[in-house]
């Protein structure tokens, strides 16, 4: 099912709340250990009462900073969420910690290590677990939940076959029975991907949101990235958060 439009007058108001309260938003380190043991490193954004915690990767070349704007909205919704840094990535939103303290990069599907650490640290908060992933990280959630049945939903902001292998993220999806939205850049290549994708879920809960301005993976959310469309992508994506946590 594809939401082609979601519209609120508030839209802008809520924009200038986001921006007046981000900066008092609590952030705590946080450092795990993969399985390989590399010490993987985040940000937490914790809420007293969640409703679920969000864990957060980010797209290539870039970190945990992807989402300091991000994340804040997440609290005021009522989510705790864990951004990290995973051991593919660079400097595009600040310094990847995990890559500079290891001294060198993985590739993409050695990040699935550290989404399963995330995972590991997440089932200890007895929360529901959310996976949100952008660009490469949004084939790694689809991978990971397909083997996580724990997992309460999966955000894929420009999912694609990135992975090396063909069809590796089609046959993932087909495994995912938990609610399963994506979406992407208005770019007709990308559209396409994120539909195939969902397409091969069997979820009886899934959404596809085509935006009328749209940039890749999680920036769509980024005002600055993304400024005539992030107002209307976020109400689609809080508008999959409240049905399945109201």
């Amino acid at each position: 099912m594809i939401i082609r439009r979601a519209w609120l007058l508030c839209a802008s108001l809520a924009f200038a709340t986001l921006s007046a309260r981000a900066g008092d938003t609590m952030v705590s380190p946080v450092t795990l250990k993969a399985a390989d043991g590399v010490r993987v490193y985040g940000d937490y954004y914790p809420v007293q009462r969640p409703k679920a915690v969000i864990l957060l990767f980010h797209q290539a070349g870039s970190s945990k900073g992807e989402y300091r704007s991000i994340a804040p909205r997440l609290v005021q919704d009522g989510f705790s969420a864990l951004a990290i840094d995973q051991r593919s990535g660079g400097s595009l939103f600040g310094p990847n910690e995990t890559i500079v303290r290891a001294g060198k990069e993985g590739s993409y599907l050695d990040a699935a290590k550290d989404i399963e650490a995330a995972i590991g640290w997440a089932r200890t908060r007895k929360l529901a677990i959310v996976l949100w992933g952008s660009s490469y990280s949004a084939a790694l959630v689809v991978l990971e939940a397909s083997r996580h049945p724990e997992v309460r939903a999966v955000l894929a902001f420009s999912p694609g076959e990135y992975l090396g292998e063909p069809m590796l993220v089609h046959h993932a999806a087909a495994k995912l029975r938990m609610p399963f939205y994506v979406t992407s850049a208005s770019d007709p290549q990308e559209v396409g991907a994120a539909r195939s994708i969902l397409a091969a879920s069997p979820s009886r809960f899934k959404r596809q949101f085509v935006a009328r301005h749209g940039v890749h993976g999680s920036s769509t959310l980024i005002a600055d990235r993304d400024r005539q469309g992030a107002s209307e992508n976020w109400l689609a994506v809080e508008a999959f958060l409240r049905r399945l946590f109201p």
